[in-house]
This record gives structure tokens, C-alpha cells and sequence, in this order.
């Protein structure tokens, strides 16, 4: 499987945990909406989704040997 595609799926997974989560998890759906409207709370959502995406596409690379 080539890194596109891997990639591909990566952005997949995560539209479809996002999905499944905005389903299961409403009061969190309206924080979201909440932080869009209240620019203080802004900056936690967007550092939780910062947090997310490193997570998905950290986890299981193997570090750079030099």
C-alpha cells in the first residue's frame, strides 16, 4: 500500500470517528457549536483537534535514523 493511499485511509477514519462521535456524544456537539460562536473556548477545540490528527498520523512511525 503506498503512502497516498494510506494517507487516504487515515482521512477516512477519522471523518468516520468524527461522525460517530458527533452521534454518541451530542453535548459535545453543541461545545462545538458553542466554541464557534464563543471565540475563548475556540482555542481548546482547536488544540484538541491538533492533538488528534498527531495522534492518528504519530502513532506507529518509527523515528528518523541519521
Amino acid at each position: 500500500m503506498n503512502p497516498r493511499a494510506r494517507g487516504l485511509i487515515k482521512l477516512g477514519l477519522l471523518a468516520v470517528v468524527f461522525v460517530v462521535l458527533i452521534l454518541a456524544f451530542p453535548r459535545a456537539y453543541a461545545f462545538v457549536q458553542m466554541a464557534a460562536r464563543e471565540l475563548r473556548y475556540l482555542w481548546w477545540l482547536v488544540l484538541l483537534l491538533a492533538l488528534a490528527i498527531w495522534l492518528i498520523w504519530g502513532i506507529g512511525r518509527k523515528p528518523k535514523d541519521e
